[in-house]
């Protein structure tokens, strides 16, 4: 459980895109970026629990749908840390408040 909250956290917490490239100069990773790599880190997450399941139990039990869409929203929902920290959680700007 620890590995996929880590794994869900990590789009939010790195400024590379796809964890190798830096964004141009002065720029930031969007939110598009981030959100491709929390869809992409859920099927690396999915991949490394159907090994684990292969080897603990000798094969990969069938699910439906809504096992998709449950694990989904759970794995959005354990990014939601990285997300307040890169996205909501952010130093005022110095010198835009109101002066008397």
């Amino acid at each position: 459980m620890a590995i996929v909250f880590t794994m869900a956290n990590l789009p939010f917490v790195f400024d590379r895109i796809l964890f190798v490239r830096r964004p141009a100069p002065g720029q930031h990773k969007g939110l598009g970026w981030r959100l491709f790599e929390l869809v992409l880190l859920y099927f690396v997450a999915g991949a490394l629990a159907a090994v684990l399941e292969v080897r603990l139990h000798g094969s990969v039990y069938p699910q439906g749908w809504a096992f998709y869409a449950t694990t989904f929203c759970l794995f959005v929902v354990f990014a939601f840390p990285g997300f307040i920290l890169s996205h909501l959680w952010r130093a005022p700007v110095r010198g835009a408040g109101v002066t008397a």
